[in-house]
């Protein structure tokens, strides 16, 4: 009968020295994971920043056939949140607590298990890089209960380990997401229109094809900016206008322009000028994402002249127009461009 009862005394001391080394254990938390995406850091945070976007990118939509979603009419910004229902990954909540604008989101995450409910902090934090390209961190701090202290004490990794790998997860899948976002786009024939004409700003050069983007970049910025220190009105958005285009070269003679109200005489040594489309009809054409489909969309227009037995006028250049300011539209697949191409 002793030996029970000291048997008991000994279990007892084991369970209070135990409960006291747990209790003692620092239950703080942090662990976060990073990745460098090729995407703009406002599509980034824009993404993440929505919560209705998670469930094409979240790394625990894999290993759960039974999730069931549920959205506040709020989805977005501060104070938006959603839930998720689960047999197989549990119950929680998560909201958006505040939002830099494209460069920090803060989050709070409820968890709710058999030992009670769970809080944590969610961190985002998007850094613009070179080339467009954005450095994404996702983090996750927060301070465990004695429970869970326990908890993790009988498993073979730690919280932190099991959660490192679902993040990595979770930024590759997130970048997979927005590659495919970024290149949707749509070319729609707009058919025979009449084209207004008027007058322009431009710079002219030749390059190759290849380089046509890269001369464009240096192009454009030197006529706004004639056009701003001049005070004259601009009339419309930015276009390119094709002289000359040999595929089989792989040359181009183009001239880059912005719309203006009256004629202007430049000085003579000055290398932007100005000039004038004349109004005519044309058959137009637009393209509804990034610039790389360009290709496309100029076939499809040459393609429609050829099937509807119109005729392209050679005398007149064709030209393209660009709706969307890139700066201030992050997503390519949002750019919209026009293109004209002359016909007799």
């Amino acid at each position: 009968m002793k030996i029970i009862k000291y048997l008991f005394f000994l279990l007892l001391l084991v369970v209070i020295g135990g409960a006291a080394y747990i209790a003692m254990t620092d239950g703080k938390f942090q662990v976060e994971e990073s990745r460098v995406i090729e995407a703009p850091e406002e599509l980034l945070f824009n993404t993440v920043n929505e919560y209705k976007t998670w469930e094409k990118w979240g790394p625990w939509m894999d290993d759960s056939d039974d999730m069931i979603m549920e959205y506040a009419n709020q989805t977005s910004g501060n104070g938006a949140s959603y839930s998720w229902k689960s047999e197989t990954q549990g119950d929680g909540s998560m909201k958006t607590i505040k939002v830099a604008p494209f460069t920090s989101i803060d989050q709070s995450i409820t968890f709710i298990t058999p030992m009670g409910e769970s809080k944590s902090e969610i961190y985002w934090k998007f850094e613009k890089l070179e080339s467009k390209k954005t450095k994404v961190t996702w983090g996750m701090k927060g301070e465990q209960s004695f429970m869970e202290k326990a908890f993790w004490m009988t498993q073979d990794s730690t919280l932190s380990q099991n959660i490192k790998p679902m993040y990595s997860k979770g930024l590759e899948k997130l970048d997979a997401f927005v590659q495919e976002k970024m290149k949707e786009h749509s070319v729609h024939v707009d058919g025979v229109t009449e084209h207004r004409g008027g007058f322009y700003m431009y710079i002219a050069t030749a390059s190759p094809i290849a380089d046509i983007s890269q001369k464009m970049a240096q192009m454009l910025p030197a006529v706004m900016s004639y056009i701003q220190q001049n005070n004259l009105p601009q009339t419309g958005m930015p276009f390119t206008i094709y002289n000359e285009f040999n595929q089989e070269q792989g040359t181009a003679i183009y001239s880059t322009g912005i719309p203006v109200r009256d004629e202007v005489i430049t000085p003579a040594d000055s290398n932007i000028l100005c000039s004038s489309l004349p109004q005519q009809k044309v058959v137009k054409t637009t393209l509804k994402g990034d610039y790389v489909n360009l290709k496309e969309a100029w076939e499809t227009g040459y393609k429609y002249i050829e099937d509807n037995g119109l005729e392209a006028n050679s005398a007149s250049p064709a030209f393209e127009v660009y709706r969307t300011d890139p700066s201030i539209q992050p997503n390519p697949a949002e750019w919209i461009t026009e293109i004209y191409i002359p016909i007799k």
